[in-house]
């Protein structure tokens, strides 16, 4: 209860600093590489879908060898606070990697720059969103449902977790980085998805919130059920300790923890979140994984 308490006092006093993100000003849209069709088709294309009485942004990346007559699969990607989509493509690199890999990636801009996750920001109904935003685009785009994915860091990589539990069976699976399961609402014993969601995260050990967020990823594994693979994997790179469990319901839960690095995106070389010298690439890491577990039914 003292760290749920602290927690609080210390968003209160910070602006929401445990969802921050660089502190940069707002980006501009790329004056070129942008459309306003809804025509599906490769490129960059800034979009926008009301729901709930508001016209959300959101901009979305299809690479050259998008194919509208064949499903695709979809990765939403979700910005800190204070944030954007564009700051955030522009960091993790997900655009460069769904050209090799042939996916979708979608920007989604928060409301005043955040989204009501776990533990900031606004009220906005973001969860009702994400989902709205899911069913468009496999309307539209021919998304292929059973591989729809969310990441994201910090404030995005909350409302990733919070998106998991509220709207179960949706999402196949999240990559959280430098975010936690945290907050009044994980606390509730019974608050956990109902349909399997597996889970990918990265944790910095000097991030001031490593504590919150590895007990957060214990409980999520306590809740579901799940038990430690054997053999555990070997660590990948000095510094970085590497977790894998199986869950009761077949999901899978992958724990990165980073002992020098903080509250950062790992591999990332742009950017005031940017940690290049973490041992590893969330980006790529994060894909890997979305691409070995799509949605179970």
């Amino acid at each position: 209860m003292r760290r749920m308490i602290a927690w609080g006092i210390s968003l209160g006093l910070l602006g929401g600093v445990a969802a921050c993100g660089d502190g940069s000003p707002p980006s501009s849209p790329a004056p070129s590489a942008s459309t306003v069709s809804q025509v599906p088709g490769p490129g960059q294309h800034e979009l926008t879908l009301v729901h709930d009485g508001t016209t959300r942004h959101y901009r979305l990346h299809a690479p050259a060898g998008y194919d509208p007559n064949r499903p695709s699969p979809l990765v939403i990607a979700l910005h800190p606070y204070p944030g954007d989509g564009l700051s955030l493509s522009r960091m993790v690199g997900l655009d460069e990697l769904a050209a090799r890999e042939n996916f979708l990636v979608a920007y989604p801009d928060g409301i005043n720059r955040g989204f009501n996750a776990l533990v900031c920001c606004g009220t906005a109904d973001d969860v009702g969103f994400l989902t709205a935003l899911t069913e468009h685009l496999i309307q539209t785009w021919r998304v292929d449902p059973d591989r729809v994915y969310l990441t994201g860091i910090s404030n995005g990589g909350d409302l990733s977790f919070r998106a998991a539990v509220e709207a179960s069976g949706r999402f196949a699976a999240i990559g959280v980085v430098s975010g936690g399961f945290i907050g009044d609402r994980a606390a509730a014993d019974d608050y956990a998805p109902t349909r399997p969601v597996s889970v990918i995260t990265f944790i910095g050990g000097q991030d001031r919130y490593a504590d919150d967020f590895r007990t957060g990823i214990g409980t999520w594994q306590r809740r579901l059920r799940c038990t430690p693979v054997t053999p555990a994997p070997p660590p990948p790179a000095t510094g970085v300790a590497h977790t894998r469990a199986r869950c009761a319901d077949g999901s899978d839960v992958e724990v990165y923890l980073i002992e020098q690095m903080g509250h950062a995106w790992p591999g990332a070389t742009a950017g005031g979140m940017a940690a290049p010298d973490a041992g590893v690439v969330a980006t790529d890491l994060i894909w890997s994984f979305f691409a070995a577990h799509p949605r179970r039914t």
